[in-house]
């Protein structure tokens, strides 16, 4: 699955999505939650992507792919995005309650799990975001992606 986040910048938030990715509160109450979820998924994936290293091109080209079709302005907002440090700290404290799963497949779904960074990174966020060994393997899973545990 897609984050859809064409229809979610379709919708016209403009300057609301620079304002969310850096962690303002939306003005309108309105799909609130949804805009909210959007950005923490963008961030996630983001994130994930870059795993402690450089991100290379064809992992740039799955995020890329990953967010669906983007104007230079939504492009704009991702390499930003790329530009800042990781920290697990401030996505794990960013996840709103019931959210959790979500955030960790987004960024499970961003990445090709193809080295050590990868999956310390994958590691240090099930932690973080209080997942055991079991939960963290069936959201392998469900991915179909390689288990980090045995």
């Amino acid at each position: 699955g897609r984050i859809g986040l064409v229809a979610w910048w379709l919708g016209g938030l403009g300057g609301m999505l620079g304002d969310l990715l850096v962690g303002k509160q939306p003005t309108q109450a309105s799909n609130a939650h949804q805009e909210i979820a959007a950005a923490l998924m963008l961030k996630a994936m983001v994130q994930a992507a870059k795993a402690g290293r450089k991100l290379d091109q064809s992992e740039k080209q799955k995020l890329m792919q990953n967010l669906g079709e983007a104007d230079p302005k939504e492009n704009a907002i991702v390499n930003d995005l790329l530009a800042q440090p990781v920290d697990i700290d401030m996505l794990v404290n960013a996840t709103p309650r019931g959210l959790e799963e979500q955030v960790y497949l987004r960024s499970l779904m961003a990445i090709d799990l193809d080295s050590q960074p990868e999956a310390q990174y994958l590691r240090q966020l099930a932690t973080a975001l209080g997942f055991d060994q079991a939960s963290f393997n069936q959201i392998h899973d469900q991915a179909d992606a390689q288990r980090l545990y045995s």
